[in-house]
């Protein structure tokens, strides 16, 4: 009876620490809501997928100084009345542990014009405002960086280090493809 009294004291003591457990999963946007975002309800979207040569992602990484973990790359693109709005990349990565999803968008000659997290699954307190991501709307990639125009966020480096890597990969394989619409 000892022995059955201990066991359940034990179970009500990982359970009472599971639940204490903080849940930081947040999920802000769908892929719909996203491109909405992007480009505006009324605008046409399509997907443009992108094949990387060896050669383009050597550029890339060069250009980005990040790994390019896939040769498969998409962008969407948006329009109105015929017309191209500009260009939409999602990129999840992680962060510490957990992993984070941004939707990076470009305007039609390429330049970075909004960046809006869809989903962040680590603490609260470690993600970048939008304040902090409009630093880096409209700079050439070469100054996207903490050594050059970018202002870090005390206690959060990691996750403002893992922004600026996917909006200069973003930006890295745009200007390697040269990408334009006609």
């Amino acid at each position: 009876m000892k022995f059955l009294k201990s066991c359940y004291l034990l179970l009500f003591l990982i359970l009472s620490l599971a639940m204490a457990i903080p849940a930081y999963a947040k999920i802000y946007y769908s892929k719909q809501e996203a491109m909405e975002l992007a480009f505006g309800s009324e605008a046409t979207v399509e997907m443009m997928s992108l094949f990387l040569t060896d050669s383009d992602v050597e550029k890339i990484q060069q250009l980005a100084r990040v790994k390019v973990d896939s040769a498969l790359f998409t962008f969407y693109v948006g329009k109105k009345a015929g017309e191209l709005i500009g260009y939409a990349a999602i990129e999840t990565h992680k962060v510490r542990t957990k992993p984070e999803t941004l939707l990076i968008v470009l305007n039609a000659q390429g330049q970075l014009t909004q960046v809006q997290t869809l989903a962040f699954h680590e603490p609260p307190e470690y993600q970048p405002s939008q304040r902090w991501y409009a630093q880096m709307f409209n700079l050439p990639l070469e100054d996207i960086s903490f050594r050059a125009k970018i202002q870090g966020i005390s206690g959060a480096t990691l996750s403002s280090r893992s922004a600026i890597d996917s909006v200069r990969k973003v930006l890295a394989v745009y200007q390697t493809l040269k990408i334009r619409e006609t």
